[in-house]
């Protein structure tokens, strides 16, 4: 079914309301109004394996899985039924559950590199309990992040690197430094320049670029050469790149590591992870050093969201899940640079990214990065029934999905052809998709509100 401009009608009265009582009117950045064309679901009422249903019933076949939350694709049977058993005993309790010791021996395995962990609800929770252990242990104030990697933490240590640094103290400010990907020289220039003063870097083991041949080892010795913790950020890589996280991929050893997305299937539930030596600081045992505020959330260990983990690593340990997702998006991704040549496109649509975790980058007639084209290929992609705002797998994507997908995309190539030609303004119904980290709304993101 290919919806219709009116078909989008329940959407629209709930974005109003969501908007008087929401700021943004929805609880995360990335699913904003601002980030999709004005034809698009606005709000989403269910989904099963790789489709969702919108409120006013349009089935689309959806590619981000929850902002890649969802590895095994949405209400899988076997977690959903983890989480209903766990539930009529309580969710949470004034001491520890049982299950708390048992998804953390789980975890541990399945990671292999780690010897303790710390499980919070979300990611920004865990990377910045990792920056504050780094602190703790070096006895540094300074931290470095990869200038390449868009989103470490809502906190602000880190947004205090953005465009969007409104309400963060200068001096916070001050404390975080970058370096780019894949460039130790860079690291290197980080170090003296600041020279004892750096507690830890954090990067992703990788994005859309692999890391170059030995990078991660080099950076891991080059922070212990200068005293400082080597941190890796794994919510996406992890569960994603290799069942133990990209750490097992690509053999290196962090001091710290933080896991979340799909850990739990969708369900709530991040982890802390790393060398006994640093997060013994949060524990009761140590003397040698001052205690350290690690993680203490009311909600991080509701048995319901443990026992979810626990029943979505038992699939990554027992199913080729890993191996699916490569599969799936090497096939995707074949299906879709064909259809891109086919119609002349390759300077302008590019697939990007390892197959397990793709996206795509839209390009105008001077092959700029181009918002607005973007939004002309999300727009005419949702009119033929797929919801792309990435191109990320799930264990529930199918090659009859894959198909239907690389299908809809070829339509939505022929449009993005016409508007090359004729100019984008044409094509494009109302206003083009926002970078998130922008200073100031535009007039037109104001009038949303």
């Amino acid at each position: 079914m290919i919806p219709n401009v009116q078909s989008f009608r329940t959407s629209e009265r709930l974005s109003r309301h969501a908007h008087r009582l929401i700021p943004g009117g929805c609880h995360t950045y990335a699913k904003g109004d601002d980030q999709y064309p004005l034809l698009a679901p606005g709000f989403i009422e269910r989904g099963f394996g790789c489709r969702v249903w919108d409120v006013d019933g349009n089935e689309f076949i959806e590619y981000g899985m929850g902002n890649r939350a969802v590895g095994l694709g949405h209400a899988h049977p076997e977690v959903v039924r983890a989480a209903q058993r766990a539930l009529p005993n309580g969710c949470n309790f004034t001491r520890p559950s049982p299950i708390e010791a048992a998804c953390a021996e789980q975890f541990l395995r399945l990671i292999g590199r780690a010897e303790m962990v710390k499980f919070c609800k979300d990611g920004s929770d865990a990377t910045s309990a990792a920056m504050r252990l780094a602190r703790a242990y070096t006895g540094r104030d300074r931290i470095a992040c990869c200038a390449d990697h868009p989103f470490f933490s809502t906190d602000d240590w880190f947004i205090g690197t953005t465009a969007m640094d409104a309400g963060i103290p200068e001096a916070v400010k001050a404390l975080t430094l970058t370096f780019r990907y894949n460039d130790l020289q860079s690291a290197r220039t980080l170090f003296a320049l600041h020279p004892g003063k750096i507690a830890a870097l954090i990067l992703e083991p990788a994005r859309l670029d692999d890391p170059k041949e030995g990078y991660l080892q080099a950076l891991r010795q080059l922070c212990h050469d200068n005293g400082a913790l080597f941190v890796l950020d794994e919510m996406i890589t992890g569960f994603r790149w290799h069942a133990g996280g990209a750490q097992q991929l690509y053999d290196v050893d962090p001091d710290l590591s933080c896991f979340g997305k799909a850990m739990g299937n969708g369900f709530a539930v991040s982890a802390l992870a790393g060398k006994r030596e640093f997060m013994r600081l949060g524990g009761l045992d140590h003397t040698d050093r001052p205690r350290v505020f690690l993680l203490s959330t009311t909600h991080g260990a509701e048995t319901h969201a443990l026992a979810a983990a626990m029943a979505t690593m038992h699939i990554y340990e027992s199913e080729p899940v890993v191996e699916h997702l490569y599969r799936q998006g090497l096939r995707l991704r074949d299906g879709i640079e064909d259809a891109i040549r086919r119609r002349g496109l390759a300077d302008h649509v590019k697939v990007l990214g390892r197959p397990c975790n793709l996206a795509y980058a839209a390009l105008d007639g001077e092959c700029r990065p181009s918002q607005a084209f973007r939004t002309l290929l999300l727009q005419e992609t949702i009119r033929r029934g797929v919801l792309m705002p990435s191109l990320v797998v799930s264990y529930a994507h199918r090659d009859r999905d894959i198909d239907r997908t690389i299908e809809a995309v070829d339509e939505a190539l022929e449009i993005y052809g016409r508007a090359l030609e004729d100019g984008v303004e044409h094509h494009l119904v109302g206003r083009p998709s926002q970078i998130v980290y922008r200073r100031y709304n535009t007039p037109t993101a104001q009038a949303a509100e």
